[in-house]
């Protein structure tokens, strides 16, 4: 078992040089719009999942995932090559590229909250102008005195 903070540290790293040696030695194209988002390595170091996540050329179009995780595959020998110069362990760690996503269930998230939203300012429309079911003041009042008298005369 590794020290905690050591494997933090050397996951930090790990994500640092996967990105570093994708944009400046993989030469492949399938590869221009994946950005590294995290990295987790296992207790014993031997084992490292790269989280990634592919972002589109604009706003119309749809990421390539499954061409980004086929170009990763391909590039894993060398990652794994360039990990281990850039770390210095004993052991290289197996590198498991998984796709992230977090950026999809924060734009589901941000889609849910906007309904919530305008759902919130059309109740909010309804209420200014609604007005009260029945008599203003539904609750039986006490009977005066005074009324109370002229009826038993």
């Amino acid at each position: 078992m590794a020290d905690p903070a050591r494997a933090r540290r050397l996951s930090k790293r790990i994500s640092q040089i996967v990105a570093s040696a994708i944009e400046h030695e993989i030469k492949d194209p399938r590869l221009k719009n994946v950005t590294i988002t995290d990295a987790k390595i296992t207790a014993d170091l031997h084992d490292a999942t790269v989280y990634y996540t592919v972002l589109g050329e604009n706003l119309e179009s749809k990421p390539d995932f499954p061409g980004a995780a086929a170009a990763l595959e391909s590039a894993r020998g060398v990652l794994r090559s360039r990990v281990g110069q850039g770390t210095g362990v004993r052991f290289t760690p197996t590198l498991t590229f998984v796709a992230d996503t977090i950026p999809d269930e924060a734009r589901h998230i941000e889609d849910l909250l906007a309904k919530a939203r305008e759902a919130d300012a059309e109740l909010a429309r309804r209420a200014a102008a609604a007005q009260h079911a029945g008599d203003p003041d539904p609750y039986k009042q006490p009977r005066d005195s005074d009324e109370d008298d002229s009826d038993e005369e």
